[in-house]
């Protein structure tokens, strides 16, 4: 898990106005998202988690716009969620048509395994190789238990500096798993920095 604290590098509203310039220069083209690392030590150290100065609903409603921007020209369309601990989604969105209530559903299961476990969902599946059969003999989940979780990248847990577990939950669902957690640590480094 990364230790290092960020913040937001620009005003707040930043997400927004990107938000909407992605809207009005869409052009269908596919976005280049870096690869995320599969050996666990590489991940656990960038990219498993973020911890931040502070992050408010203000805070999520940057983080999801940027990444509705960030999105947006990808011709696959993808379901963008930002929920809090205490269960409250208070951010939610989808970049374009095509997208369907089984996103929702990988969402959901994505978001559980984070606020179990504490990692990311990309963690966990390469911590199993994908195995998630495996993943619930490790953990004496029933077949109906598993169902409820989902190894499968695009889902990321976001701390507080000086906040005892989870803060918030950030979910990317309907690109390639690698690209669902990818795109949300390429984001989060392209508009937070470390604190000094």
């Amino acid at each position: 898990m990364s230790h290092q604290v960020l913040r937001r590098r620009s005003a707040i509203g930043a997400g927004h106005e990107a938000a909407v310039k992605a809207v009005r220069n869409l052009n269908g083209s596919a976005v280049t998202i870096n690869s995320p690392p599969e050996d666990v030590e590489t991940l656990t150290a960038r990219g498993d988690s973020f911890t931040f100065d502070a992050f408010t609903s203000v805070d999520a409603w940057e983080l999801g716009n940027l990444l509705y921007a960030r999105l947006a020209p990808e011709p696959r369309p993808a379901l963008i969620s930002i929920t809090l601990a205490n269960g409250l989604t208070v951010f939610q969105t989808t970049t374009g048509a095509g997208v369907n209530p089984d996103n929702e559903v990988w969402v959901q299961r994505k978001r559980r395994s984070v606020m179990r476990w504490g990692c990311s969902s990309w963690f966990l599946n390469c911590k199993y190789a994908g195995d998630q059969a495996a993943f619930a003999a490790k953990f004496g989940l029933s077949d109906e238990q598993a169902a409820g979780y989902a190894i499968h990248g695009g889902a990321i847990p976001i701390r507080v500096r000086g906040v005892e577990g989870l803060v918030a939950v950030v979910v990317v669902s309907g690109l390639k798993q690698h690209e669902d957690h990818g795109v949300i640590v390429d984001v989060v480094e392209e508009n937070w920095e470390p604190v000094a």
